[in-house]
C-alpha cells in the first residue's frame, strides 16, 4: 500500500501500537505526525521514520489539540489520515470512590475526550481531502474487565466504538470515513505502563489462537482500513483479538 504524499497524524506514537504505525506509514511514503507526552521515547521512533514531524503534546489538554493540528497544515498544508491512537488504562476500585473517580477522568479524558477533540478539530482538513480516521479502540469495549479495577478503561473503548459509529455518520456527507480497529492483547509496554501484574504466557491461554499479536499485525491492518483498500468501510469494528470475544462468549 502506497501513501505518497499523504499527511497522517499518528498520536501515541512513542511506543507499541502507535510506533509500529508510525514507522509504517512512513515507509509506505506518507508524511508523517507523531505525537506523544514522553520526549526520548518519541524521539528514538522519529530517528526510524522519514522526516517525520514530531509534537511532544497531550490530548488531554486542549490547547495542545489545537497546537498538533495548526502546526500540522503549517507545515505540509493538509491532512489526510487521522490515527487516534492515544490511550491508557487505569485501576480505580468502585468501593473507593476518589480512586475510583480519579481513574474515572484520566481514562476518559484520554481514551474518549481527546479523541474526540482530534477528531473536530481535524474533520474541516480531512473534508477538504476527503480523508479518513482510524480510531484504535480494544475488544475490552465488547467484553467485561478480565482484571478488577480497570473497568474505566473497558467503558471507555465502548465509547470510543460508539463514538465511531455515530461521527461516521455525521462525516459522512463530509466525503470522511470513519472507522475502528478493536486488537486483542498486543506486546507493548502497555502492561508495564498501568502497572497491571499480568503475563504474556497467561493472557494468550484466553484466547482462541493461544497467541499475541504483535504491534505491526495492527499497523498493517490499520494501514489497510485507512488506504484506498478499505473506501466501502466507515463505521467498521475490525476485531483483531486472537479470538479473545468467541474464547469468553
Amino acid at each position: 500500500m502506497a501513501f505518497n504524499n499523504k499527511v497522517v497524524i499518528v498520536t501515541g506514537a512513542s511506543s507499541g501500537i502507535g510506533a509500529s504505525t508510525a514507522k509504517a506509514f512512513s515507509t509506505a511514503g506518507a508524511e508523517v505526525v507523531m505525537v506523544g507526552r514522553n520526549e526520548a521515547k518519541l524521539k528514538s521512533v522519529a530517528a526510524k521514520c522519514k522526516n517525520p514531524l514530531v509534537l511532544i503534546a497531550d490530548i488531554r489538554k486542549d490547547d495542545d489539540v489545537k497546537r498538533i493540528m495548526d502546526q500540522t497544515i503549517k507545515t505540509f498544508g493538509r491532512l489526510d489520515i487521522l490515527i487516534n491512537n492515544a490511550g491508557l488504562v487505569t485501576i480505580g476500585d468502585i468501593m473507593e470512590s476518589d480512586s475510583m473517580m480519579k481513574a474515572y477522568d484520566l481514562a476518559m479524558n484520554t481514551n474518549l475526550r481527546g479523541l474526540v477533540h482530534m477528531t473536530s478539530v481535524a474533520a474541516p482538513h480531512l473534508a477538504k481531502t476527503k480523508g479518513n480516521i482510524v480510531n484504535i479502540s480494544s475488544v475490552a469495549g465488547l467484553i467485561t474487565p478480565a482484571i478488577r479495577g480497570t473497568l474505566n478503561y473497558y467503558v471507555s473503548k465502548a465509547a470510543v466504538n460508539h463514538f465511531t459509529q455515530c461521527s461516521a455518520i455525521d462525516l459522512a456527507p463530509h466525503g470522511i470515513r470513519v472507522n475502528t480497529v478493536s486488537p486483542g492483547p498486543v506486546r507493548t509496554d502497555f502492561i508495564t505502563n498501568a502497572n497491571i501484574d499480568a503475563d504474556y504466557e497467561v493472557i494468550k491461554t484466553k484466547n482462541a489462537l493461544t497467541r499475541v499479536s504483535e504491534p505491526e499485525e495492527i499497523a498493517e491492518l490499520i494501514m489497510f482500513v485507512a488506504s484506498d483498500k478499505g473506501k466501502g468501510m466507515t463505521g467498521s469494528n475490525i476485531l483483531a483479538d486472537n479470538g479473545a470475544l468467541i474464547k469468553r462468549s
